[in-house]
């Protein structure tokens, strides 16, 4: 979701990212290249794609799981920081936003290290409990259809190791969430996953304005 929905002036996210973000050329090209789509704003941008590459680095992650991956900026900025047996499962519905994604994965020299599984996400991940992948997962990153979030959460939560990482992109939605006034379904439903994940004492989590609001969970 586009950095602008936490407020932040042009002139110092300009700053922010020619100083505070590494930006590999396989990533900016795919980020180019996702500015011409009508559908852009579900694209995270380089400083969410760093964090993630970061929190890999920072759990030694192996195993990964994705939510969402429209045209693959995500995908690819944890793909990039796994190690040479590293995976990521990515979970999407459309063959035609995750053609963009297969390509630049194989033009980066990572798809090797991509699994990607279209279809329903809730399915896919239930699929995936069903055949023994609980507590197999090293991260997780959710940023799909708002509706399905404590959906996905709930089943992430089972899926990530002890020690492991979710990481939910959108948790402020534009500043909705605070606008008691908006009662739309996926306003409510990030609510509603904000206060599932405060009120897990099973991990230790934190809201960042980051863009349109990443929440980091760590699994106790």
């Amino acid at each position: 979701m586009a950095r602008d929905q936490v407020g932040l002036a042009d002139d110092l996210y300009a700053y922010l990212l020619r100083w505070g973000v590494h930006e590999p050329d396989v990533l900016a090209q795919l980020r180019e290249e996702t500015n011409s789509h009508p559908r852009r704003q579900m694209q995270i941008g380089p400083e969410q794609g760093a964090l993630l590459r970061l929190l890999v680095e920072l759990t030694g992650a192996r195993r990964c799981l994705e939510i969402g991956t429209f045209t693959g900026y995500s995908s690819l900025s944890v793909a990039l920081a796994l190690p040479p047996d590293g995976t990521i499962v990515c979970c999407d519905v459309s063959e035609e936003f995750t053609s963009v994604a297969r390509r630049h994965w194989e033009a980066a020299g990572v798809a090797d290290k991509v699994d990607l599984r279209l279809g329903p996400a809730v399915e896919t991940l239930d699929a995936l409990l069903t055949a023994g992948g609980e507590g197999t997962f090293d991260l997780a990153f959710i940023d799909a259809d708002k509706d399905n979030y404590s959906n996905y959460w709930e089943r992430c939560r089972r899926l990530v190791r002890r020690g492991g990482v979710i990481a939910v992109d959108n948790v402020l939605w534009g500043g909705s969430v605070a606008d008691a006034s908006n009662q739309e379904a996926s306003t409510q439903a990030i609510r509603a996953l904000n206060e599932l994940v405060h009120g897990d004492d099973g991990v230790t989590s934190v809201t960042l304005p980051v863009a349109d609001g990443m929440t980091i969970a760590r699994i106790r």
